[in-house]
C-alpha cells in the first residue's frame, strides 16, 4: 500500500492544533539528519519567502566533515532558531523587543529593536543575524526592485526601502513562519525539504506525527547544557 506523504499528515496535525488557543499550542521541529542530503532547498526556500538580504539567514545548513581519508564522512545539520523554552536572548534585550509568545515561538518586534545586538551575542546557537541594509544586486547596473519589496513577517508587511524601513538595523531570525502557520500552512523549510527530513507540529499533541516520531527514535538536542531547553530535536 502506498504511504501517505508526511506533509499531508503534518498538514492535518497543524489544522487540528490551530483549533486550540495559542497558549495550548507548543510548536516544535524535528530534523532527521539521516534524511538530509545537504541540498539547501530549505535555506533557499526561506531566502525566497522572506527576500533575505546579504548577511541575514534564518535556516543555515551546517556541512560537517569527520574522519580521515579514505574513511571520511559528511553530515548535514540544518540549524533554525530553536525557539527555546528559556531563551537567553530575551532577558538581555534592553527594550523588550524580543519575547516568548504563548505558542512557544520567540518573536522580534522590528518597531522596538534598536540594533544593539545583545541578543545575537547571547544566543548559544548563532540563530540570530543582523540586517545592515545591504542588497544582493547593489553595485550592479541596477538594484532590482524585488530586493526593495516589502516582507511579510509576524502578520505584517515590513518595508526594506526608505527611511521608514524598520527591518534595516534590526536583528532578524527564523520564527517557524508564523504568518504561514496562522493560515494553516507548514513552514517553508518543511514544505521544500526534498528528503522529508524536517518534521513540524504541536508538541502538546501526543498523537501528532512529530511526537510519535520523537518517541520512536533516539533523539538529541544541541547544547542542552545551556539550560535553554530548545524546541528543535534531532535524529
Amino acid at each position: 500500500m502506498e504511504r501517505e506523504d508526511i506533509l499531508l499528515t503534518m498538514q492535518r496535525d497543524l489544522t487540528k492544533a490551530l483549533q486550540k488557543p495559542p497558549e495550548k499550542q507548543r510548536w516544535g521541529m524535528l530534523i532527521d539528519t539521516r534524511k538530509c542530503v545537504g541540498c539547501h532547498a530549505c535555506t533557499i526556500g526561506c531566502v525566497a519567502e522572506y527576500k533575505l538580504p546579504p548577511g541575514v539567514v534564518y535556516r543555515p545548513v551546517m556541512d560537517i566533515e569527520s574522519g580521515k581519508f579514505p574513511n571520511v564522512k559528511r553530515q548535514f545539520l540544518p540549524r533554525p532558531c530553536f525557539q527555546c523554552e528559556r531563551p537567553s536572548c530575551v532577558g538581555v534585550c534592553p527594550v523588550g523587543a524580543t519575547k516568548k509568545e504563548p505558542d512557544g515561538i520567540v518573536s522580534i518586534s522590528y518597531e522596538k529593536c534598536i540594533g544593539c545586538r545583545a541578543c545575537i551575542a547571547n544566543c548559544p546557537y548563532g540563530a540570530r543575524t543582523f540586517d545592515s541594509g545591504e542588497y544582493h544586486t547593489e553595485g550592479t547596473p541596477k538594484l532590482q526592485n524585488y530586493e526593495k519589496a516589502g516582507v511579510f513577517e509576524y502578520g505584517k508587511m515590513w518595508k526594506r526601502d526608505g527611511k521608514s524601513a524598520k527591518l534595516i538595523g534590526s536583528t532578524r531570525k527564523c520564527h517557524f513562519c508564523t504568518s504561514r502557520i496562522s493560515k494553516g500552512l507548514l513552514p517553508t523549510c518543511v514544505s521544500t525539504c526534498i528528503g522529508r527530513a524536517t518534521y513540524f507540529g504541536d508538541l502538546n499533541d501526543d498523537q501528532s506525527l512529530i511526537q510519535k516520531t520523537i518517541k520512536s527514535n533516539a533523539i538529541y538536542r544541541l547544547k542542552e547544557e545551556t539550560g535553554n531547553n530548545p524546541q528543535v530535536f534531532y535524529i
